[in-house]
């Protein structure tokens, strides 16, 4: 497979200096690698991609399978300090959906979502260095459809929206925005963010049920990105990137 790591370093370098990319053919998890590196003093901004991860992580700990060609895997790292961390992950998501297809929804906090299954990813992860934050931010994106067994969510893949694309050609198209965004981000917070990612919400207008039990009717986000649920005791903001969020079973008849 022949990735395009110097096409996207020179597009990402003038954005970020020192910036690099690097292509393991395998490794436990891209952001468990570079949460190392960050921990013996490598905090350099690099873009690391896994042909296979052996123990990629989802959000809560769940796990998240890649194998060759079927899917893409890679994790961005860079010295990050925003004023305010809220809706990092909804900007990420607003970047890779808008870059891989019009068709792709968002799925509060960290899911992209087409035809009701789960197309891909974000994962984030922070450290702390003195004075300075460190932020790894990883996406999987599964090309082929997975097998759905054991997950709550079945998986889609890429290929049934665009036939024939490959993992080189989603890195390319993805890399550049997202650095972009990131840097936007830390600029400008999460508010310039809302209005696309309202507009992807596939949540928004749907009864949804919270983890704790409670339900109620989803409005969108808000300008830090709190997920906005209308409950039988009013309007609820909802930030804990803990809490499970799933759209509400409709009743049998």
């Amino acid at each position: 497979m022949r990735w395009p790591a110097e096409a996207l370093w020179e597009a990402v370098v003038p954005l970020l200096p020192g910036f690099t990319v690097e292509i393991l053919p395998e490794i436990d998890s891209t952001n468990t690698e570079l949460m190392r590196r960050a921990r013996a003093g490598r905090v350099e901004p690099l873009l690391l991609v896994a042909e296979t991860q052996t123990a990629g992580r989802g959000r809560l700990g769940r796990d998240w399978h890649s194998t060759p060609g079927d899917s893409l895997t890679f994790s961005l790292a860079l010295p990050l300090n925003p004023p305010d961390w809220s809706g990092l992950s909804l900007a990420v998501g607003v970047s890779v959906s808008e870059s891989l297809h019009p068709a792709v929804g968002l799925k509060w906090p960290n899911d992209l979502w087409w035809q009701e299954r789960k197309l891909a990813g974000i994962l984030i992860e922070t450290a702390s260095f003195g004075k300075e934050r460190h932020a790894v931010i990883g996406v999987g994106v599964n090309l082929a459809p997975r097998e759905a067994a054991g997950l709550s969510t079945p998986p889609a893949g890429l290929r049934e929206l665009l036939p024939g694309i490959e993992a080189t050609q989603v890195l390319l198209q993805l890399g550049e925005p997202l650095v972009r965004t990131v840097l936007a981000f830390e600029r400008q917070g999460f508010a310039p963010f809302a209005a696309r990612f309202n507009e992807r919400d596939v949540l928004r207008g749907r009864e949804v049920m919270l983890s704790d039990g409670q339900h109620g009717m989803a409005h969108g986000v808000d300008d830090r990105g709190a997920l906005l649920v209308h409950t039988a005791a009013g309007m609820k903001h909802v930030t804990s990137s803990e809490i499970s969020v799933r759209p509400r079973a409709a009743p049998q008849p």
